[in-house]
């Protein structure tokens, strides 16, 4: 094989494959009334809202049924189907937004996606870095108000 100058190799783009092929999650919560009707959660991969872009009349369900430890969210080696998302309005699609979860060594893989990515083609699976996913579950779940009843924090459930 042919040595190549520092230069060249200066000049050489780093391999960042890894970079492209690992998506970004971003976890939003919408408070409810008087906002919205309910309580629900927004799931953004790489910028663009997941629920929305995969059926307009949906909504995210409650952030503590999906963000909770153990939750439908959570990576397990086993894949799963997680409901995600369902209809906003009365009367509106019943079937949920369901997503394959599974765990691959140190990547997360969402499946059985169909949403049109930026580029305008099908999105049908992300990947995301274990750690960083975790990381966002762990970080939105713990930045939900705290449920009170009679003035007391309600036990975890």
């Amino acid at each position: 094989m042919p040595r190549r100058s520092p230069r060249t190799l200066r000049a050489t783009a780093p391999d960042s494959r890894s970079d492209r092929t690992t998506s970004t999650l971003l976890i939003g919560t919408c408070p409810g009334p008087p906002v919205c009707a309910a309580v629900h959660t927004y799931l953004f991969v790489d910028g663009l809202d997941l629920v929305a872009r995969s059926d307009s009349g949906m909504a995210g369900l409650d952030p503590r049924q999906l963000l909770r430890p153990g939750g439908p969210l959570h990576p397990t080696d086993m894949p799963h189907s997680a409901d995600v998302a369902t209809g906003e309005q009365p009367g509106s699609a019943p079937d949920p937004l369901t997503i394959r979860v599974r765990l691959r060594g140190e990547t997360v893989i969402w499946s059985d996606l169909m949403y049109p990515g930026p580029d305008g083609t099908t999105v049908e699976e992300v990947r995301f870095r274990l750690d960083r996913y975790l990381g966002e579950i762990e970080r939105a779940y713990a930045a939900l108000p705290q449920p009170r009843s009679g003035g007391r924090p309600l036990p975890p459930g």
